[in-house]
C-alpha cells in the first residue's frame, strides 16, 4: 500500500514538474518572439513585424499592445482599409473606447479629420457613460500627440465623478502644450491637496526652471506662488516660496521666508541651517552670516549651535589675513572651552587642527589635537573623519605613505558611503602630487562615475588634466611640474605655488598645460583681492585658448570678478556666453541666474 502510495505521489509530483518545465519553455519562446517582433518594428521591417505580431495575437488575441502594434504596421504600410477593418472587429468585440480613439486616428492618418473628430467624440462619450474608461482613452489620445482631447477626457471624467483627480496629469499635458500658466495652477492645486506628491511636482517644476533660458516661467512661477501666500497665510505657501529662492539661489529671499515659518512654527532650525550651508557653498558669505547669527541668537539646542559657530569660524578663516591669526586661534580655544571637548564639539576641534596645520604652521599641533580626539567615544562616521583630517596633516607633511594609510582605512570602514569615495579621491589625489599619474588615473577612472556630483566633476577634471598633459608629452615633465606647484598650494604655500605656475608658463609655453596653469594664477590672485591680474589671466585663456577644456570657467570666473566691481556691462556678454555657448557647464545655472540679476528683471 505504501508502495503504491509513494508511486501515485511521486507520479502527481512528477506531472507538476513537467508541467512547470512547459510553461517555462513556452514562456521563453513567447519572450523571443515578441522581441524579434520589436525588433522587425524598430528596424522599419512593417512585414515581417505585421507576421509576428498576429502570431502573438493568436496566442494572447485580447493583448492590446500586440493589436496595436499590427495596427501600426498596417498604417505605416498605407494598407489603411485592413487597420479599419481590424478595428472595427475588435469595438464590435471588446467595445474598448481606446481601440475607438485608434479607429479616429487611423481616418486621421488618411487626411479625413470629421470622420476622425466624430470617432473622437465617441471616446470622449464613452467617458460619460462609464468613467473608469478615462485612464485608457486619456492615454491613447495623449499618446497619439491628441493633447487637447486628453484634456477633454480628463474634464469628461472628472464632470461624471467629482472624485477623480488628475491634476497632475493634466498639468503635464498643459506644459506640453506651452501653457505653461495653466500647467503651475494645476501643479499647485495638486501640492496643497495632495502633499505626498509635493517633490514629484518640485522635481517638474525645476526641469522648466533649468531649461527655460528665458525668465518668463521662472516669473510666472514666483508671481503664483507669492499670491497664494498673500490670499492664504498657510505656511505651507512660505515654504513652497523657500523651495523656490532657494532654486533660485535667492537665499536671502529664502532666509525671509524661513523667518516667517519659523515664528509660527519655532521647532526646528533645520531648514534654516541647510540654507546657511547653501549659500556659503554658493560664496553667499554676507547672507550666510545673517542666518547663521538668528540661529544662534533663537536656539539654545548645543549641536546647532556649535554647527553654526562651526560654519562662522570657516569662513571667517577663509578671509583672515596673517595678522588675525592670533585673535581667530583664541576665539577657536574660546569656543571649545565653551562647548568643551566632547564628540559634540567634533566640528570644532577638527577646525582647530585644520588651523593649526595649514594656518599657523604647526602640523605637530594638528596632530596632537587630532590623535586626542580619537580617544573619544566615536562611532565611525566620526572615527572617519579625523583619520580623514590625519591624513591631510600627514599629507601636507609630504609623508605620503602614512597620509594613504589613514584614507585606506576610511576606503575600507566607509566602502559604501560618500566619505569611502572621498578617502578614494584624496588617494587618487596624493597619487597625483607623488607624480604617480597612471596609479592616479586608474583611481580616478573609478571615482568620475561616484555617486556624488561634487566628487565625480572633481575627480574627471584631474583624469583629463593628467591625460591631456600625458598624449603631447610621454614624460610628463610640465605636468610633473604642475602637480608639485599644485601641491604647494594645497599646502597653502600660496607665493611658491604662484612662482611655480608663472614658471611653468614661462618653460612650457604653448603645452596644454598653459591654460589650466593660467587658471591657477588667476585663482590665487583672486584670493589675494588683485582682481585686474586675476582678469589678465582669464583674458589670455579667452583669447588664446578657445577650444580648451576650460574656457566656461575662465568666462565664469571673469564674470563674477566685474559683477564684484559692479562693472554690468563687461559681465553680462560673459555670462550670456556662457547660456548660449556652454549649457552642458557646471556654472550654466548660476550664469543664468547672474545674468538675469545684471539685466534688471523685476521681482514681481
Amino acid at each position: 500500500m505504501c508502495y503504491f502510495g509513494t508511486l501515485f505521489f511521486n507520479t502527481i509530483g512528477m506531472k507538476k514538474i513537467f508541467a512547470l518545465v512547459f510553461l517555462f519553455l513556452t514562456l521563453a519562446v513567447h519572450a523571443q518572439s515578441e522581441q524579434l517582433a520589436n525588433n522587425y518594428f524598430d528596424r522599419g521591417e512593417f512585414e515581417k513585424a505585421l507576421l509576428n505580431y498576429d502570431e502573438l495575437l493568436k496566442t494572447q488575441p485580447g493583448n492590446f499592445n500586440y493589436f496595436i502594434r499590427t495596427i501600426e504596421c498596417f498604417q505605416q504600410l498605407q494598407q489603411y482599409d485592413k487597420a479599419e477593418k481590424a478595428l472595427q472587429d475588435r469595438v464590435s468585440k471588446y467595445k474598448q473606447g481606446n481601440t475607438i480613439v485608434e479607429l479616429g486616428y487611423n481616418y486621421q492618418l488618411q487626411k479625413d479629420q470629421n470622420k476622425a473628430n466624430k470617432f473622437y467624440e465617441d471616446a470622449i462619450d464613452k467617458i460619460a457613460k462609464n468613467p473608469t474608461e478615462v485612464y485608457s482613452i486619456a492615454y491613447q489620445f495623449e499618446k497619439r500627440g491628441l493633447i487637447d482631447y486628453a484634456l477633454k477626457a480628463y474634464e469628461t471624467g472628472i464632470k461624471v465623478e467629482p472624485k477623480f483627480n488628475f491634476n497632475y496629469q493634466m498639468a503635464l499635458l498643459y506644459g506640453q502644450k506651452g501653457d505653461l500658466d495653466t500647467m503651475i495652477d494645476r501643479f499647485l492645486v495638486e501640492s496643497f491637496e495632495n502633499p505626498q506628491n509635493l517633490v514629484m511636482i518640485q522635481n517638474q517644476l525645476m526641469r522648466f526652471m533649468t531649461e527655460d533660458t528665458t525668465v518668463s516661467f521662472n516669473d510666472s512661477l514666483k508671481k503664483a506662488l507669492l499670491l497664494r501666500a498673500q490670499k492664504d497665510q498657510d505656511v505651507f505657501w512660505n515654504e513652497y516660496l523657500s523651495w523656490y529662492y532657494t532654486q533660485t539661489k535667492e537665499y536671502g529671499k529664502a532666509f525671509i521666508q524661513e523667518k516667517s515659518i519659523y515664528k509660527r512654527n519655532p521647532e526646528t532650525f533645520a531648514n534654516i541651517v541647510n540654507l546657511a550651508q547653501l549659500a556659503i557653498e554658493e560664496n553667499e558669505s554676507d547672507i550666510a552670516k545673517e542666518i547663521l547669527e538668528f540661529v544662534l541668537a533663537n536656539t539654545q539646542d548645543l549641536d546647532l549651535q556649535i554647527q553654526s559657530h562651526s560654519y562662522l569660524m570657516e569662513m571667517k578663516i577663509a578671509k583672515a589675513t596673517e595678522k588675525e591669526y592670533a585673535a581667530i586661534d583664541a576665539e577657536l580655544d574660546n569656543l571649545i572651552k565653551e562647548f568643551g571637548v566632547s564628540p559634540y564639539s567634533l566640528a570644532l576641534i577638527k577646525i582647530k587642527a585644520q588651523f593649526a596645520t595649514f594656518k599657523l604652521k604647526n602640523p605637530e599641533q594638528g596632530k596632537t589635537i587630532l590623535k586626542n580626539a580619537l580617544e573619544m567615544p566615536l562611532n565611525k562616521y566620526q572615527l572617519a573623519e579625523l583619520k580623514m583630517e590625519l591624513g591631510e596633516i600627514f599629507l601636507y607633511e609630504e609623508k605620503f605613505n602614512q597620509a594613504l594609510i589613514y584614507y585606506s582605512q576610511v576606503e575600507t570602514d566607509m566602502h559604501n558611503d560618500v566619505l569611502g569615495q572621498e578617502a578614494s579621491f584624496k588617494t587618487a589625489k596624493t597619487s597625483y602630487f607623488k607624480s604617480d599619474f597612471e596609479w592616479a588615473n586608474h583611481q580616478l577612472k573609478v571615482l568620475k562615475s561616484a555617486s556624488t556630483q561634487l566628487i565625480a566633476n572633481d575627480a574627471l577634471d584631474l583624469f583629463l588634466l593628467i591625460s591631456d598633459n600625458t598624449v603631447e608629452d610621454s614624460t610628463q615633465v610640465a605636468l610633473k611640474k604642475f602637480a608639485r606647484a599644485d601641491f604647494l598650494l594645497f599646502q597653502n604655500k600660496t607665493t611658491d605655488a604662484l612662482a611655480a605656475f608663472q614658471a611653468i608658463l614661462k618653460e612650457h609655453k604653448g603645452e596644454p598645460i598653459e591654460p589650466v596653469a593660467l587658471l591657477k594664477i588667476g585663482k590665487i590672485y583672486e584670493q589675494q583681492n588683485d582682481f585686474t591680474a586675476a582678469l589678465s589671466q582669464y583674458k589670455l585663456i579667452l583669447d588664446n585658448h578657445k577650444e580648451c577644456i576650460y574656457i566656461d570657467e575662465a568666462l565664469y570666473f571673469s564674470a563674477e570678478i566685474y559683477s564684484q566691481l559692479k562693472d554690468t556691462e563687461n559681465a553680462k556678454p560673459l555670462y550670456e556666453n556662457i547660456i548660449m555657448n556652454h549649457q552642458d557647464s557646471i556654472f550654466f545655472v548660476n550664469a543664468q541666474k547672474r545674468y538675469r540679476q545684471l539685466r534688471g528683471d523685476k521681482d514681481i
